[in-house]
């Protein structure tokens, strides 16, 4: 369970080929978020293709986007020679226009991708169920082992909980409205301030949500004088990033993460009862999930 303080490149070099379960993380965006310099382009193709060698044949990643910047991730991920399978929509009612002139942002997709392998691996779908109701599908065919041929027709199967989806939504009134029964998809609000500061208390409070400009812009968010311990501008909720991390991961498997920021995905693994392993190159953004993850631990 740790985060290093390494450039991914370095990070991942470290690691012999076909020894990780599965890779999630929440890359840059490529959108120049809040000016950071980090956020200028999505990762290049020879990330991408470090992550493939790392991982076991069949196991997957997650790896989430803007939807300006959505395609770049794809097919960069794709050209280092993934199989890309699915695409995962995280909506919410929260969003902010960075603009007069732009639309309110309501959802960030995430792409779900496969190392090919000759036998196909399977999302962990019993996991990742919704609810607890009773659903009863059709099951699957079954024959007589001893004689093949000699049909026994389709037995009926009871699960507890709805198929998964690839849809995600934050819970908010702005999405119930347009859903309905919206309990048929899994969901999760964005992070709140105790899931941001939980195990940070020792850390020093810096201000999050400012671009570190001087002129007047629309969005309110990037100029209010939020402050804590956790100063990362992008923190993705747990609950949300533990859904992932048993979608995707064996258990007690190894995860992942290149980008780990304020070690969201960490925390998730920790508290799964995943390995984990994460790096990034801010020292205290290191610092802020190493302690995010030491407390899902029961450590600070």
């Amino acid at each position: 369970m740790t985060i290093l303080n390494l450039d991914c490149r370095d990070g991942l070099a470290l690691l012999p080929d076909n020894s990780v379960d599965s890779i999630v993380c929440d890359p840059p965006y490529g959108i120049s978020f809040m000016g950071k310099k980090w956020d200028c382009d999505v990762p290049g193709v020879d990330i991408w293709i470090e992550c493939l060698r790392v991982l076991k044949p069949g196991g997957y990643l997650l790896a989430f986007a803007g939807t300006r910047t959505q395609h770049r991730m794809a097919v960069r991920i794709e050209d280092a020679g993934f199989e890309i399978r699915d695409i995962i929509a995280w909506v919410y009612g929260s969003g902010f226009p960075k603009h007069q002139s732009s639309l309110k942002p309501a959802f960030e997709p995430i792409t779900l991708a496969r190392k090919p392998a000759k036998t196909a691996t399977l999302l962990n779908i019993d996991a990742c169920r919704i609810g607890n109701d009773i659903i009863t599908t059709n099951g699957a065919a079954k024959s007589n082992t001893s004689a093949l041929g000699n049909f026994k027709g389709i037995v009926p199967t009871d699960h507890i909980g709805r198929y998964p989806a690839n849809f995600i939504h934050d819970g908010s009134s702005e999405i119930e409205d347009v859903l309905g029964d919206s309990s048929r998809f899994f969901y999760c609000p964005k992070t709140s301030k105790q899931d941001r500061d939980e195990g940070c208390g020792h850390l020093v409070t810096k201000q999050y949500s400012h671009d570190g400009g001087l002129t007047s812009i629309d969005n309110a968010y990037q100029r209010n004088a939020s402050v804590s311990s956790n100063h990362h501008p992008t923190v993705k909720p747990t609950d949300l990033m533990r859904y992932l991390c048993k979608l995707v991961t064996p258990p007690a498997g190894l995860i992942v993460d290149p980008f780990a920021g304020s070690g969201s995905t960490g925390r998730a693994a920790a508290l799964e009862g995943f390995q984990f392993l994460g790096f990034e190159l801010d020292a205290q953004y290191a610092e802020i999930a190493q302690a995010r993850i030491d407390s899902a631990r029961g450590g600070k």
